[in-house]
């Protein structure tokens, strides 16, 4: 009989407390305003594409020729939507960034398929965001330390290092509803 004035007490105490903890509960809904840029920020797509929904511009500001086609060539074997080789200077000029693997350049709408060219360059190129860029390609200029694009291994070990690509400065998520 005791045993069950015991767990009758303990029922009506977890009982209170569950209402207490409900009705003193200050957590809100979902805020209408956690999906709203602030002003002067612009819509990004921080989602992480695949190989084949990206596309890519290369430059090559070494001192190597053909280089920048042998990567265009590895990207398109990885199969890449797109690897375009441009053969004007990049701006700012090679001897800018002969200190660096590469440069990656990409705008809102490429933010997370700049994020996956990141892990190509096992995350040692200089990301470059512009944030007035409309275009749907992620320019990569390699500079005078590039040798070689990674393994497949190396590159799946760089995502999951780099892990969920992050919005720049000046941007919010752009709504995937």
């Amino acid at each position: 009989m005791r045993a069950l004035v015991v767990v009758g007490v303990l029922i009506v105490a977890a009982a209170i407390f569950v209402g207490v903890a409900v009705i003193k509960d200050r957590q809100g809904g979902p805020s209408t305003d956690a999906n709203k840029c602030a002003e002067g920020s612009v819509m990004a797509d921080a989602k992480l594409p695949t190989q084949e929904d990206v596309k890519v511009t290369i430059f090559n500001a070494t001192n190597r020729s053909g280089v920048a086609s042998d990567v265009a060539n590895d990207f398109m074997s990885r199969r890449f939507k797109e690897a375009k080789v441009v053969t004007a200077a990049p701006n700012p000029p090679a001897n800018k960034i002969n200190d660096v693997v590469a440069v990656i350049r990409y705008g809102p709408s490429t933010v997370g398929a700049a994020w996956l060219v990141r892990a190509y360059f096992l995350d040692q190129a200089r990301p470059e965001f512009d944030k007035a860029r409309q275009d749907d390609k992620v320019e990569i200029i390699l500079g005078g330390k590039f040798k070689q694009l990674p393994t497949t291994t190396e590159v799946n070990q760089a995502i999951a290092q780099l892990g969920n690509p992050e919005l720049p400065e000046g941007t919010c998520a752009k709504d995937e509803g």
